[in-house]
């Protein structure tokens, strides 16, 4: 239960930071607001470490695969790729095409074992499910 209300959560903060990203897009420029997301991130994320516990930053390098590491790369892109869809396309529809494809992407790396991710079988009720809520999205559109 706290696994589900954790990943509501998640969708939810996500939907609203980037309505608020784009906003701030729209006074300064992609890249400034951008930049504030990652800075922003990383004060939250050092005091909560200074809080909660530290562990030793040196364990950061001894992460294999080292690609593993490309999460906040990763994550700027992201910040990026939701300003943009979210100014084209408006907070709702974006958010189902972003969550349409998590749920693909996520998928794949689960069939094909992925990044040290458990190999899943290919399930015929995991496709239709994935169907069903494309299907959904078109409805929505129309």
């Amino acid at each position: 239960m706290a696994g589900i209300l954790t990943a509501l959560l998640s969708g939810a903060l996500m939907s609203i930071q980037g309505v608020f990203n784009t906003e701030v897009t729209k006074q300064t420029s992609t890249w400034l607001a951008a930049g504030w997301v990652q800075i922003s991130a990383f004060a939250v994320c050092l005091a909560a470490w200074c809080i909660t516990g530290r562990e030793p930053i040196g364990d950061l390098f001894r992460v294999k695969p080292w690609y593993l590491l490309l999460g906040g790369a990763i994550g700027a892109f992201i910040t990026i790729t939701v300003i943009w869809s979210m100014a084209g396309l408006g907070p709702a529809k974006a958010a189902m095409l972003i969550v349409i494809s998590q749920l693909i992407i996520a998928y794949v790396i689960e069939l094909l074992g992925w990044f040290g991710v458990e190999k899943q079988p290919l399930t015929m009720r995991k496709v239709a499910g994935m169907a069903i809520a494309i299907i959904g999205v078109v409805i929505f559109e129309k």
